[in-house]
């Protein structure tokens, strides 16, 4: 049986002292519904700053008690489908984003969604890709605003994070208390303005305890291949971190030498941006299926 979540169970941020929303068993498919980042706040572009509450920024729905996790686990999240509402938003303005330093006026831009397409103006429509921003389970220790990346998730603004991926968290409490919002319709790697096309939505996941395994920070897997992704004061090293994840879980599955995978990586891995604009910054290490096909590594976990 599917399990629903309205968006009127929220927090902002994520935490173990969180009462959960539902609790589920291993397995099971629910249907989480999100606010945008600004909780549905901006109907037009005629907003202003002030009239915005920026106390009420990046809610995420849950928390969600996963029955059979516990601390040492990890949780598997794969995201089935992502239904978008029929408008988006976007913001930028002084101190917002990597030019905030240039830009004097806070502006608005609402986005309609027409034809799989984010109307951005009359002559450019920006194609989906629609993708979950904020997605994670309770930190380690204390508690994280939902806006701030981590080792748990939170928001990583990873534009891999779409329909057909499974995101691997580790958990560190029992229940794992999952959560996620902060929707886009469309992102580029960096979200350099501070905002994708935000927009309400309704996200299908399917949550599943995996034992005898471990993680440090979120792996993120799709079709086309794997990433580590981990948030750091600076973008230098997030990436050197990523990397670093990425030749440890080859380590552990080949008998490759460190030489061998560092040169490995440096030919057919790719190191990538994921956001630039929050608290930490988030950087990913990439690996293609091709090469783990040719790894003999059949199942990521």
């Amino acid at each position: 049986m599917t399990e629903t979540l309205t968006r009127g169970s929220y927090i902002y941020e994520m935490s173990s002292k969180h009462q959960p929303a539902i609790r589920v068993k291993s397995g099971s498919e629910v249907i989480v519904e999100t606010y945008d980042c600004f909780l549905n706040q901006i109907t037009s572009d005629s907003a202003t700053y002030s009239s915005i509450d920026w106390n009420q920024i990046n809610p995420a729905t849950g928390p969600i008690f996963v029955e059979e996790a516990e601390p040492g686990d990890i949780l598997a999240v794969h995201i089935s489908k992502i239904e978008l509402a029929d408008q988006g938003v976007m913001v930028t303005g002084p101190d917002l984003g990597v030019m905030g330093k240039r830009v004097s006026n806070f502006a608005i831009k609402m986005v309609p969604i027409e034809d799989n397409h984010a109307i951005f103006n009359e002559t450019i429509h920006i194609p989906l890709n629609p993708m979950i921003g904020v997605i994670g389970v309770a930190p380690k220790e204390g508690d994280v605003a939902c806006g701030t990346p981590g080792d748990h998730g939170g928001n990583m603004d990873t534009t891999l994070i779409a329909e057909n991926a499974t995101v691997y968290f580790p958990v560190f409490h029992k229940g794992a208390l999952f959560s996620l919002g902060d929707l886009h319709a469309a992102m580029g790697d960096g979200e350099v303005g501070v905002s994708g096309i935000e927009i309400p939505a309704k996200v299908t996941v399917t949550l599943s305890v995996i034992k005898g395994e471990s993680l440090r920070t979120p792996l993120v897997e799709n079709e086309e291949g794997i990433a580590f992704i981990v948030s750091k004061e600076t973008l230098d090293e997030a990436a050197d971190s990523a990397v670093e994840e990425m030749v440890d879980y080859l380590l552990e599955r080949t008998e490759m030498s460190i030489e061998e995978i560092a040169m490995l990586l440096s030919a057919a891995g790719q190191v990538q941006v994921s956001q630039i604009v929050d608290p930490l910054k988030t950087a990913r290490c990439y690996v293609p299926k091709s090469i783990l096909t040719s790894l003999q590594i059949g199942k990521v976990f």
